[in-house]
């Protein structure tokens, strides 16, 4: 069996992805057999329900729309949810939005990107670059400007601290251009929050971020490196190397 097919190595990073989605807003914890995380922010993706791994899917749902009252989110649907709760969700009125593949790399055998000319990637370590940070990213997935504030509360309330945590700048020219970030837990490299601006995108950016956060947990003894990619970035990171070892379905209320 492939290491990063192994049920262990994928149960890791599937553990990685609920740990890092938990980490917006206090109110994110792990109750009876599930594990949903609150933001407050009215943004779909910074709100949900992570997994349904035992307990009742009533109850679950019940504590879910109280919690999440006046706000967008989505249930996540994987390997770590128990047989039959996609049934249950589409019987109260729920429907597929999305999904998301969760890829995986050994990291002594990531494609290594060609330099993008003049892009300098810095570490983010420091309130006002941490806005700027939050800025281009929220810009980069067309989020809402209004909403930009509040993700920036969220963000740094995050409980992490380096090295678990580490946000990556991508600078081009003089101007913040892309993101990416690192996060160490449960024995694997997670990367998240990978964003290009649209204007600069085809450049390599997001490849380079991407390379940068894989490095890092190379540099702290690390061997696996995983994501879940958007359509846009699936390419990106099948040509660094990554593979597709499990997935997620995404669920909204109709």
């Amino acid at each position: 069996m492939d290491e990063l097919t192994h049920p262990k190595v994928i149960a890791q990073q599937l553990a990685n992805a609920r740990e890092f989605w938990l980490g917006y807003g206090a109110e994110g914890r792990r109750r009876s057999g599930h594990f949903m995380y609150r933001s407050g922010v009215a943004d779909a993706q910074l709100n949900g329900v992570v997994s349904l791994a035992g307990g009742s899917f009533k109850n679950a749902l019940q504590e879910a729309e109280s919690v999440f009252s006046g706000l967008p989110w989505l249930w996540w649907v994987g390997p770590d949810s128990r047989p039959g709760v996609v049934g249950d969700l589409e019987s109260h009125q729920f429907s597929e939005v999305g999904s998301m593949p969760v890829m995986a790399v050994r990291l002594d055998r990531v494609r290594r990107p060609s330099p993008t000319a003049g892009l300098e990637v810095r570490v983010v370590d420091d309130p006002a670059g941490l806005a700027d940070w939050v800025r281009c990213w929220t810009w980069a997935f067309g989020i809402d400007t209004d909403l930009t504030a509040k993700i920036l509360t969220a963000e740094a309330a995050r409980p992490e601290s380096s090295p678990r945590l580490i946000r990556f700048a991508g600078w081009l020219d003089g101007r913040l251009v892309g993101t990416a970030a690192l996060y160490s837990s449960q024995g694997v490299a997670g990367v998240y929050v990978v964003s290009t601006l649209k204007e600069r995108r085809g450049q390599g950016i997001g490849t380079q971020l991407t390379a940068a956060a894989l490095q890092a947990g190379r540099e702290q003894g690390l061997s696996i490196g995983t994501l879940q990619a958007s359509s846009l970035g699936l390419p990106v990171y099948e040509r660094m190397g990554f593979t597709e070892v499990a997935r997620y379905r995404l669920f909204a209320k109709a």
